[in-house]
């Protein structure tokens, strides 16, 4: 039942169980379109993703994001949109460092897919 998955997870449901998914999280307005095309690369897959376009501080976004027990964040700036990558931060292993947005859309719909739980870091 839901009260039993609420409290067997504290909340902190697995990717695929999720609401909300992904929260893309540009580090300026100046990476709004950006972080724009990276939702919609996410929506096209079947990803339930939102974009943080607040113009608060970064480290605001991240903090929000982890007490919303978000399972990614994808933060974009320069260096991100230049490569076509996305920095990735997940409850499970904390800062993943940069990857190919392709290579984390396979990964999380592979997640979701084959319903894996994954370990959370304390």
């Amino acid at each position: 039942t839901l009260a039993w998955l609420i409290e067997k997870y504290a909340g902190k449901f697995p990717t695929w169980l999720c609401a909300e998914q992904v929260r893309v999280l540009p580090i300026s307005e100046k990476f709004k379109d950006y972080a724009g095309k990276v939702l919609s690369e996410l929506k096209k897959n079947g990803i339930d993703a939102t974009v943080d376009n607040r113009s608060e501080k970064i480290g605001y976004k991240i903090r929000e994001a982890r007490l919303d027990k978000l399972p990614y964040m994808l933060v974009v700036g320069a260096q991100e949109e230049e490569t076509g990558k996305v920095s990735v931060r997940s409850r499970f292993a904390g800062d993943e460092g940069q990857k190919d947005l392709q290579v984390f859309i396979d990964d999380i719909c592979r997640e979701i897919r084959t319903k894996e739980i994954r370990t959370e870091i304390e």
